[in-house]
């Protein structure tokens, strides 16, 4: 099932529970998605379809950090709570570990030998680990592993 698919059976369920925070997410995300569509003029691939979600999560985290520097709690609170709600619409997040193990191949298989290459790391290992793991993390663990 789509991730479309999976967004209209859970606005139709939002709808019913009359769940309006939920509900404005899930049509955030769909309206984001149907821009996406219309500017790349085809129908999204998964990979295009995680890139949105996640660029949307991103923005709410980026709020957050904003929020709480402000002081204002009221909206920390409902930032939180949409979050909770984009992240269930992206692919498992991998451990700490994990990441720092894919990172580590990928040095080894560039050849990558010092912070010189720290773009081509990047270049490397996004690919992979795209949606899968948060930029900020993938940066530090590059890095770390670099030094």
């Amino acid at each position: 099932m789509s991730l479309a698919e999976t967004l209209n059976g859970d606005l139709k369920a939002a709808m019913k529970a009359r769940d309006k925070q939920s509900l404005s997410v899930i049509r955030m995300l769909k309206s984001a998605l149907m821009n996406e569509q219309i500017n790349a003029g085809h129908d999204l691939s998964a990979d295009e379809e995680v890139s949105v979600v996640s660029r949307e999560l991103k923005q709410r985290r980026e709020s957050l950090s904003e929020f709480e520097n402000a002081g204002r709690q009221d909206l920390v609170d409902g930032v939180k709570a949409e979050i909770a709600i984009v992240e269930k619409y992206m692919p498992k997040q991998l451990s700490d570990a994990e990441v720092q193990q894919v990172v580590a191949d990928t040095i080894q298989a560039v050849g990558a030998t010092s912070k010189a290459d720290f773009g081509k790391v990047m270049g490397a290992v996004m690919p992979k680990l795209k949606g899968q793991a948060d930029g900020k993390l993938i940066n530090q663990t590059v890095k770390s592993l670099l030094n």
